[in-house]
């Protein structure tokens, strides 16, 4: 694992999502879903660990705005929806868990209908797949799994899609997975006219924290992740909303640094109390007064562009932070 690893694995990320975009086009993995589950499934369970959860909180949102009854669950969770005929269950393998989605798949294998998304056909969680998706994300080596997470919410995104949640940002899912593609391809194409600028922003002694809507949070998380893992620096992930009764506290006795994700109701409330705070943030996706900078990309009005893009801001100030603490 290295910095230079990770930008290598950053830099073929438009070329992977472009490559799932015509794959999705030629073949629909999800074709057998009739043939294991009859009509619309009373209960959605989406499992993961780490990025996957994140991932799989990002789609059971979307599908419950369609009406559907989807909830995501940690895969170390000793009880949850009971398993049964009417209840499908879609366990995500993003590089690690393995051991936690075994364990609790074995409560609902033969009893309720399992589809698995996976990188490896032959990790011990495929063998309870009834339908079995490839996330198609090739080898990370870096072992942070940044591809990994875009694909399995693409392909979660596309499994609500096929069980009746609308494409947000209309059309269908193929169309902004190459829209999202796009803008990370130009994101890596001008780092050099912002990711130092926003680096130095955002260092400081009390690590970084990232702010996102809860329509949206998955990307905070993700991005907190990364740099936890890559430069192994403190990382928080906030709601915006909440952000103000929670977090805000936090600002009070610590220079606060904070990447905003733009796009909530109450952003200005969150720069208004953090500025008169002292501290410090940097906007993504939109304007907002008061920032250090406002970074945008192409398509961050598409709801579903924005899903599949942001991370890759916190993945590449990964990148750069552990470039520099390596000798």
């Amino acid at each position: 694992m290295s910095a230079q690893l990770l930008s290598a694995d950053l830099a073929d990320k438009p070329n992977t999502m472009m490559a799932l975009a015509d794959r999705l086009v030629r073949h629909d993995p999800y074709a057998a879903l009739p043939s294991i589950v009859d009509d619309e499934p009373a209960e959605i369970l989406l499992l993961g660990v780490g990025a996957a959860r994140y991932a799989c909180e990002a789609a059971a949102a979307r599908m419950r705005l369609a009406g559907l009854g989807a909830t995501a669950e940690y895969a170390s969770v000793r009880r949850s929806v009971p398993p049964g005929p009417d209840t499908l269950v879609v366990a995500v393998s993003v590089g690690s868990g393995l051991r936690e989605l075994c364990t609790v798949l074995d409560e609902y294998v033969e009893r309720s209908a399992i589809i698995v998304l996976a990188h490896d056909p032959d990790s011990p969680v495929a063998r309870y797949a009834d339908i079995l998706v490839p996330l198609m994300s090739g080898p990370e080596h870096s072992g942070l799994s940044c591809r990994g997470y875009t694909h399995a919410l693409a392909l979660l995104l596309l499994l609500g899609h096929r069980l009746g949640a609308p494409v947000e940002g209309g059309g269908d899912l193929t169309t902004s997975l190459r829209r999202a593609a796009n803008a990370v391809s130009s994101l890596l194409e001008r780092t050099s006219s912002w990711l130092p600028e926003a680096a130095k922003t955002l260092e400081s002694r009390a690590g970084v924290h990232l702010i996102a809507p809860v329509e949206h949070l998955s990307s905070a998380r993700q991005a907190a992740l990364a740099i936890r893992q890559g430069p192994v620096l403190a990382a928080h992930a906030a709601e915006s909303g909440e952000w103000s009764h929670t977090d805000r506290y936090l600002a009070a006795i610590s220079d606060y640094r904070a990447v905003l994700f733009a796009g909530s109701h109450y952003d200005e409330r969150v720069a208004e109390h953090l500025l008169q705070l002292h501290g410090a943030f940097v906007a993504v996706g939109g304007d907002v007064e008061g920032s250090a900078m406002n970074l945008r990309y192409l398509g961050d009005t598409d709801p579903d562009v924005r899903l599949l893009t942001e991370p890759v801001i916190g993945e590449l100030l990964a990148a750069h932070w552990w470039a520099r603490r390596t000798p």
